[in-house]
């Protein structure tokens, strides 16, 4: 029998059952959008942001608190830049997929 995965809420990240994990979430959340703000920095994203993957999506709520932002902004004197940068999560689970087929009727 295969085991299922627990979803976040479920395990007390997102519902605050439990205080040491939602603590962890938010230095994930912080850490996660200060590499953000980085990676955006370093390939002058002025287009904006699409974060894909599995994990944003599953934690959308604790990145809409704001503290994903305030850490993506939080690089002096670049504030105003990323400010400006939309920023994104792709919530399509199919979006990789769709990339790339997209890519494959091209060739």
């Amino acid at each position: 029998m295969l085991r299922q995965r627990r979803r976040p809420e479920s395990v007390g990240l997102l519902n605050g059952a439990c205080k040491g994990c939602a603590e962890v979430l938010e230095l994930f959340v912080d850490a996660y959008g200060a590499e953000s703000g980085n990676l955006a920095l370093r390939a002058v994203a002025v287009g904006g942001v699409f974060i894909g993957g599995g994990i944003a999506p599953k934690i959308l709520p604790a990145l809409e608190t704001g503290r994903f932002m305030e850490a993506f902004r939080a690089k002096a004197p670049f504030e105003k830049m990323l400010a400006a940068m939309p920023v994104k999560v792709i919530l399509n689970s199919d979006a990789g997929l769709l990339g790339a087929a997209n890519f494959c009727s091209l060739i």
